[in-house]
């Protein structure tokens, strides 16, 4: 009787959380955090940009204690790309916020760090994370479609891709391993797929396309779950194309839910509806994007995995938030332009991507350090754990989300314009962050007071 009355009463508040969720994003301004257009941002990027090292190496996440970057081989780390995109992206702020302009040249910048890229084009350790590496050239096709340099890069690293896909299971080989029976896919493969489709674009080649499509096909099918949640890595036979395994290689269990892999399959989800327009892609993303509402803690602050323990304190993955942000500020995009229009979703996703921002920021700025954010995970289950860094793939969805919202008219650039209730990072030290903390959530997040009562509840268990 009383497992029957916590359902519903659970049931219950979930549902008026949502609904809360979206009257406030119709009934009210958007509350931005005023870190998301801080003149550090620019002045931050721009001292790592003016020491590009010799041979190149790429900065990939900080220490705990300085906020150091450390720098990495771009033949075989997957984060290569992202400081090079990142400067890219402040072309794009420069570009939407003219009187913020410093005349940086971040085209310049970019392209330079790029070159470091170019060998490993063709031959490299990076797996199915050509994808990622691919971003800065694509980046570049958008301010020069006719840049011989990138065209080339994107083809090949999309023919890298599309040689890694198999028919027989029907997805790109996400890591390799001893066995060649055992064919794995994780869920950030999701994020790879768009080099095949910028690739398809450029050379008409269809069969980069149908890769894609039935990459994303298998992975719905069998990396989410009917709740919305997600595995991180499932293990074919490559000779049967069945499911040998649904495992973790990031998240606390097989059968938990790592929040950067959920974050990937928003995002992923949300660019595969996209560029191809099928409807099933937006349901998924959706799904997913509805069970990280659901799961939230009520302090606001995405943990790294959402089923790892409280106790000791699980630690935040701010790169998962920011990742989830830039998804979900697609996936209202997306919903604007259906026809009719889905206001409502997308104004639910806005405001959603708009408090994982604000927790953030209020976690996890950090003016003394090279990087923008603490607070992430780059691997928990490593010996000893990597988190409670600046990574940069958190920054770099940190400034993109700051651009679209600009882009989307929902902010302006001068960070005297967003919202001035920020707390200083003196306040938020570098630690540890469960969901047993209900109230100072509360407090910093109104439109999350029912998920205070959906963790009380959780607590007691009646």
């Amino acid at each position: 009787m009383r497992a029957a009355l916590y359902v519903s009463l659970r049931a219950s508040l979930t549902a008026v959380l949502v609904r809360g969720v979206l009257a406030a994003a119709q009934s009210s301004s958007l509350s931005l955090p005023s870190e998301l257009y801080s003149s550090s941002i620019g002045s931050k990027i721009l001292a790592i940009a003016n020491k590009e090292p010799a041979p190149p190496t790429y900065p990939q996440y900080t220490d705990r204690s300085q906020g150091t970057w450390q720098y990495f081989n771009p033949n075989t780390t997957w984060t290569t790309g992202f400081f090079p995109a990142t400067l890219y992206a402040m072309h794009t702020r420069q570009t939407l916020c003219p009187s913020e302009n410093d005349n940086t040249d971040w085209v310049t910048l970019g392209r330079s760090w790029s070159t470091g890229i170019i060998p490993f084009e063709t031959h490299n350790g990076l797996e199915h994370d050509v994808g990622f590496v691919s971003f800065p050239f694509q980046e570049e096709l958008q301010i020069n479609p006719q840049n011989s340099t990138a065209i080339t890069a994107v083809e090949n690293f999309a023919n890298d891709l599309a040689a890694r896909f198999s028919p027989i299971v029907g997805c790109t080989r996400s890591w390799d391993t001893s066995d060649p029976t055992n064919f794995e896919v994780i869920i950030d493969n999701m994020m790879n797929l768009e080099v095949l489709f910028q690739a398809a674009s450029l050379n008409n080649n269809d069969t980069l396309r149908q890769i894609a499509i039935s990459h994303a096909d298998k992975t719905m099918t069998n990396h989410v779950r009917p709740d919305g949640s997600s595995f991180h890595v499932v293990e074919y036979n490559s000779t049967t194309g069945q499911v040998i395994a649904r495992i973790t290689s990031q998240g606390f269990a097989d059968n938990s839910t790592w929040s950067r892999g959920q974050a990937w399959g928003i995002y992923g989800f949300a660019t595969m509806y996209q560029n191809t327009n099928l409807s099933r892609y937006l349901d998924t993303s959706r799904e997913m994007a509805t069970y990280f509402l659901n799961n939230m803690p009520s302090d606001g602050i995405v943990p790294w995995d959402f089923n790892a323990p409280l106790n000791p304190p699980r630690p935040a993955d701010t790169s998962a938030a920011t990742i989830a942000a830039t998804g979900l500020l697609l996936l209202s995009r997306l919903e604007q332009s259906l026809s009719p229009p889905n206001t409502t979703g997308s104004n639910l996703w806005t405001n959603f991507a708009a408090q994982l921002l604000t927790s953030t920021a209020q976690l996890a700025w950090k003016p003394d350090w090279q990087s923008l954010l603490s607070n992430g995970t780059v691997n928990n289950r490593a010996n000893p754990p990597n988190n409670l860094t600046g990574i940069v793939y958190g920054d770099y969805y940190f400034v993109k989300a700051g651009n679209d919202l600009v882009q989307m008219g929902l902010a302006q650039c001068n960070s005297s314009n967003a919202s001035t209730t920020t707390a200083s990072s003196s306040t938020h030290t570098s630690t540890s962050h469960a969901s047993k903390s209900t109230s100072s959530g509360c407090l910093r997040l109104p439109l999350l007071t029912i998920a205070c009562l959906l963790a009380l509840l959780t607590s007691l268990r009646l």
